[in-house]
């Protein structure tokens, strides 16, 4: 069932502003991103950035690294990594957790000393990637002609390089996670967001180049913005839609009164994992893909250079491969989000269910009730992982039909971030304004 989302009218934003608490968060959350766009503009010492960039602009693969690092990596800045990193950290402590018991328990047993333990870890490990990433973009950098200053000592460079890079990829990370604590919405997702906000002016201008000129291309571009549309309401319905399932409460007597009796729902979201799926696909594509780019540069023998060559088109973001790729990891990371998330697991529902005595109409307690639970989430997680892998290929297929590719930057991947972390902030504001709404009335 998909439940229309209402725009805020002036009430709102006026209310939303004087909330006790939530105008601090706003402000602070701004005054972060603004820390962000601030390093991104900060150049890396003893690299010639203009030859960076005219590579940069005609590589699909890094082209598409900078639109999620917010212009950071064209300008070979102090934040050139940006949240890749963390990202890719994330998903792979996340990963490891499944299959090693002691982490396992620590994310699922030890409650907020565990997690906090799981991100700790995150942190270290994010640490070594950076470093990782530093090196290979170096060696990539060495052996563009001209892009590093001549001037410069080479043992000196890669040092002091190497640990910039690192410093400002943790610099994002902690920027991204006191967002998260004290700001408004998810900070990594926002950092990502901002990135993808910053490349819309320069798409808009190529694509104004590109069409003004030409009728049929002017009506090729009305056509995708169509589909962009479309495609928008999709997300918005599915990030929105939800699965309620029915549950009858136990009416109790206390003294004279009577109490429950009346029934609830529990609602299952069609689309549990939000923005993350996505996010966490393109991370583990594009990581592979990076490397193949930049070991391509590299003197390698013959016969190594094009098995690297042929990983790296296999890998590319151009190929229907790339594509099938990007749908099954979209799949297989939405059944994995759904699975770790502590409100959706159908044992722990169901004994809660029978702790308090409610049950679904027609399910015995305990066991069948687990198992009507994981069947129900096992439909709604794979309709809204299908629905989701669609949505993120329609519009890069109508970019490559309509022949209008400069708008590739803000297609598919880039649109249903965008609109999933607006409804993320909507829905997170309103619930801040619900509860500042309660606290007042428990105070009346």
């Amino acid at each position: 069932m998909a439940q229309a989302i209402k725009g805020p009218s002036t009430e709102d934003l006026m209310s939303m502003w004087n909330a006790s608490g939530l105008k601090q968060k706003i402000l602070f959350t701004f005054l972060m991103i603004a820390v962000w766009r601030f390093g991104v503009q900060m150049p890396l010492y003893g690299i010639n950035n203009a030859v960076f960039a005219n590579i940069a602009s005609g590589n699909n693969i890094i082209g598409f690294l900078d639109l999620f690092a917010g212009g950071a990596l064209s300008k070979v800045s102090i934040l050139a990594l940006g949240i890749g990193p963390f990202i890719t950290s994330s998903i792979i402590v996340q990963l490891v957790s499944v299959v090693i018991p002691a982490l396992e328990k620590l994310q699922k047993e030890e409650g907020e000393d565990g997690r906090r333990k799981l991100s700790q870890y995150t942190r270290l490990f994010t640490v070594v990637l950076a470093v990782f990433q530093a090196f290979v973009f170096m060696l990539y950098l060495h052996h563009l002609p001209g892009s590093i200053i001549s001037t410069v000592n080479p043992v000196l460079f890669y040092i002091n390089s190497i640990c910039v890079l690192t410093a400002g990829a943790v610099l994002v990370m902690w920027i991204s996670e006191l967002i998260t604590e004290n700001g408004i919405g998810n900070g990594g997702s926002l950092v990502i967001f901002c990135g993808i906000l910053c490349g819309i002016p320069l798409y808009a201008h190529n694509t104004f180049e590109l069409v003004k000129s030409n009728t049929r291309m002017q009506l090729a571009l009305l056509v995708l913005l169509a589909i962009f549309f479309a495609a928008t309401v999709l997300v918005v319905i599915m990030q929105e839609a939800v699965r309620k399932v029915v549950i009858v409460n136990p009416k109790r007597q206390i003294g004279n009164k009577v109490y429950g009796g009346m029934n609830s729902f529990i609602p299952f979201k069609l689309n549990p994992g939000g923005v993350m799926p996505i996010i966490f696909a393109i991370a583990i594509l594009l990581f592979p893909s990076t490397v193949l780019a930049i070991a391509g540069q590299a003197n390698l023998p013959t016969n190594i250079k094009t098995v690297v060559m042929s990983l790296n088109q296999f890998f590319s973001p151009d190929g229907w491969l790339y594509y099938l790729i990007y749908i099954g990891l979209i799949i297989a990371l939405t059944f994995f989000y759904a699975s770790i998330m502590p409100n959706m697991q159908p044992k722990d529902i169901a004994d809660n269910l029978k702790k308090y005595g409610s049950s679904i109409p027609g399910v015995k307690p305990g066991r069948p009730t687990a198992e009507a639970i994981d069947k129900i989430l096992s439909k709604t997680t794979f309709i809204g992982a299908v629905a989701l892998g669609v949505i993120a290929l329609v519009p890069s297929f109508a970019s490559h039909i309509t022949h209008i590719q400069t708008l590739q930057g803000i297609g598919a991947t880039s649109l249903i971030i965008m609109v999933g972390v607006a409804l993320d902030l909507i829905n997170q504001v309103r619930s801040h304004l619900l509860a500042r709404n309660y606290e007042s009335f428990l105070k009346e």
